[in-house]
């Protein structure tokens, strides 16, 4: 029998924590210029560093524009709008990320799609005028690259990144280009839904399915649904994950836990 693996690219295949760092605050400062008077280079610095550290709780992109200001706000009380911002810690954010989001997209009158855009405007723009700065604050994890390369498996992205970040990355980093049909970027639906699509299609028929993944809520969104009880689970301890989410996954007997040594192997 052959093998499918439907894999996530941010946390799984490359290290994306710095482009994304710096992207969101070039975002950040275009959404809201008139919060970033005044505001220096060591703060600048200080929120890239602390976007780097709550990276685990981000699911898609546009999230990192809301944490950019959220660390601002913490650091500059003269213009907090946030009723959460004072006091709040990274530890807070890695725990309640997913109950603070609501809040402070309401309070500041966000919208979700007008951030997703700009977001992928600045990093189409960096990578235009940049492209050899914003391709080196990426880095594929070690390995990653010859296990596509050579895999043996049927091999799909699914990923919350916009698509055509992800295959620039794969191309230039990997060396590797996975037709249009076998990435499934942000905009082609939850990830959930995408396993049920690759599942029903009638050439994977006999297939033994894998799914491999860096977010533990997201393998909690695949459990709950019956009808992925067929997909193998599988949690990287080198991507954006917390050693708490580590050790809830390792409890859970859907899913395993993946050594990166192992990745290649895996692909066969």
């Amino acid at each position: 029998m052959g093998h499918l693996y439907a894999l996530d690219f941010d946390g799984v295949i490359c290290n994306t924590c710095e482009e994304t760092a710096i992207s969101a605050l070039k975002a950040a400062k275009l959404r809201w210029p008139s919060l970033f008077d005044g505001v220096d280079s060591n703060t600048e610095d200080w929120i890239v560093g602390q976007m780097i550290t709550v990276r685990p709780v981000v699911e898609t992109g546009y999230e990192t524009l809301l944490l950019v200001r959220l660390f601002l706000e913490t650091r500059v009380p003269s213009i907090r709008k946030s009723s959460v911002a004072e006091g709040l810690t990274v530890e807070d954010i890695l725990e309640s990320w997913l109950k603070l989001k609501p809040i402070i997209m309401e309070e500041w009158s966000e919208n979700r799609e007008e951030l997703i855009e700009l977001f992928g405007k600045v990093r189409d723009e960096w990578l235009e005028s940049d492209f050899a700065g914003w391709m080196g604050a990426n880095r594929l994890y070690p390995g990653t690259a010859d296990a596509l390369r050579f895999a043996s498996s049927k091999v799909y992205i699914v990923t919350t990144k916009q698509g055509r970040f992800a295959d620039a990355l794969l191309r230039e980093l990997a060396g590797v280009t996975i037709p249009p049909e076998r990435l499934y970027g942000l905009g082609t639906g939850p990830k959930v839904e995408v396993l049920k699509k690759l599942q029903k299609m009638p050439e994977h028929q006999g297939l033994i399915l894998h799914f491999v993944e860096d977010r533990l809520a997201t393998l909690k969104n695949v459990i709950k649904e019956p009808e992925l009880d067929n997909w193998n689970l599988y949690l990287v301890n080198w991507g954006f994950n917390t050693q708490k989410e580590r050790e809830e996954a390792a409890a859970n007997p859907r899913i395993q836990l993946l050594e990166l040594s192992d990745f290649s192997t895996k692909l066969k």
